[in-house]
């Protein structure tokens, strides 16, 4: 696997490739990678000869107080890991790389009409940074398949919508979450939780799953879920940012001929903020 930081050598491996006839798919990460980040990988290499994954902590997709300085950075370890998955190239820019004008100048790719609910309202601006980094990673490999993962739901269904929206000729696949034994959604975050928060954490799933199964029932209370998981979350320690109940296509609110929901939660405890999602088909 080579380990490039430029965009001249990288696109001079792709045309290579190119001239071969080989397709390439892409993986975007920021980065201290787990077994979820792995099994998309695994994914993209089901798709095409051969893979690109990116690690490339994105300052714009970070609020004021977030995360962005203490993000944890492990790329020896993930090179390591990222070898022995057969990927093709580890793509590590600098900031300087992904943003030749600076960050404050840079330009801005939207979807406004997706951006500004669930994890949109809680993080403004996240999604535009994640459109814009997303935006210019395509640019830069040009691939003919991107994957990402079920975990960040609004997020690949952004992603999927500035690609047809912007008539990119790249296949969006999206892996499946992978969780530790007890259900926790696996994240980069995780670590960021205590011994007894990470004892408590997979309740979100939990209360996510118990919605899955009342809505494959027939219980079309959808307010009355939200707010029954709600509350159990905060008596078991939580902060609930939203329990919600969407349409999974457009995550609009359900109505009465939509046949495939997705229940969303994000909540946080102690440090972390952690989401997770579930699609059930009624």
């Amino acid at each position: 696997m080579r380990v490039l930081e430029d965009v001249s050598a990288l696109r001079e491996q792709l045309s290579e490739w190119r001239r071969n006839g080989e397709h390439v798919a892409l993986v975007p990460t920021m980065g201290n990678l787990h077994a979820g980040h792995l099994s998309l990988v695994e994914l993209a290499r089901e798709h095409a000869e051969r893979t690109v994954v990116t690690i490339f902590v994105n300052p714009t997709q970070f609020g004021e107080n977030e995360d962005y300085d203490d993000y944890p950075r492990t790329i020896e370890r993930d090179t390591r890991k990222l070898k022995a998955t057969g990927a093709d190239v580890l793509f590590a820019p600098a900031v300087e790389t992904v943003y030749p004008f600076g960050v404050e100048r840079a330009t801005v790719v939207s979807a406004p009409h997706l951006t500004g609910d669930l994890c949109g309202a809680s993080r403004p601006g996240h999604f535009d940074g994640v459109t814009s980094v997303v935006a210019r990673l395509f640019a830069i490999v040009q691939p003919d398949v991107a994957v990402f993962g079920q975990k960040d739901f609004q997020q690949q269904l952004i992603i999927r919508f500035m690609v047809e929206d912007l008539h990119l000729p790249i296949k969006i696949v999206t892996g499946p979450i992978v969780r530790d034994p007890d259900g926790l959604a696996m994240s980069s975050r995780n670590q960021y939780l205590g011994e007894t928060e990470r004892a408590a954490a997979p309740r979100l799933h939990a209360e996510i799953e118990a919605i899955a199964r009342a809505l494959q029932t027939g219980r079309r209370d959808y307010q009355a879920l939200e707010s029954a998981a709600a509350q159990a979350l905060e008596a078991a320690g939580f902060r609930p940012d939203y329990v919600e109940i969407r349409r999974a296509q457009d995550l609009a609110k359900p109505d009465r001929d939509c046949d495939e929901i997705v229940v969303l939660g994000a909540a946080f405890l102690g440090a972390a903020r952690l989401i997770d999602n579930v699609v059930v088909t009624i």
